[in-house]
């Protein structure tokens, strides 16, 4: 998977037109919509709808399509956010760092911080007792980590992949 810098710019040659935030921001909330509600939504034909769609992919502003899986259902109930300090903060650290958390699928999500810690990741299992032995398996061997601390999630707030952008 490519790394993401938090905030990379877009290709410099051209900016979005209210159109192709119109598109987005109705992708955004439903990546299900065909092709034809799209244009029918935008006031547009089929055909330019389709091109804009796929400029929008070749350019990286839409970087795929998932269906959104009920954890819950699912049997991966816990939700933990672990801060993880590494002991030497150097390239190879990092890289051996990130190489282990690609590998893990219990690992959602992972980002590099600023602060107390190094990284924040969160984890998605079954219950405590699977957090505990993910903790003794995996995470307490990772390469070059000096410290974590561990933060179990009580109650899901707001979890959504939306966000807000210009326009």
């Amino acid at each position: 998977m490519k790394r993401k810098a938090i905030g990379a710019h877009p290709p410099a040659d051209r900016s979005l037109d209210r159109i192709d935030k119109q598109l987005l921001k109705s992708l955004q909330a439903n990546g299900r919509k065909s092709v034809s509600e799209l244009a029918r939504e935008l006031n547009l034909t089929s055909s330019p709808c389709f091109e804009r769609v796929r400029r929008l992919e070749k350019e990286g502003y839409i970087e795929g399509y998932s269906a959104r899986l009920n954890a819950h259902h699912l049997g991966a109930r816990l939700v933990a956010f672990v801060g993880v300090r590494v002991d030497r903060a150097t390239p190879e650290i990092f890289e051996k760092f990130r190489g282990v958390v690609e590998s893990l699928e219990e690992i959602v999500e992972c980002y590099m911080v600023a602060g107390g810690y190094d990284y924040v990741i969160k984890i998605r299992v079954a219950d405590i007792d699977a957090y505990r032995r993910f903790l003794g398996e995996y995470l307490s061997t990772f390469p070059g980590i000096a410290q974590t601390h561990t933060y179990v999630a009580l109650e899901e707030v707001k979890s959504t992949l939306n966000f807000k952008f210009g326009g």
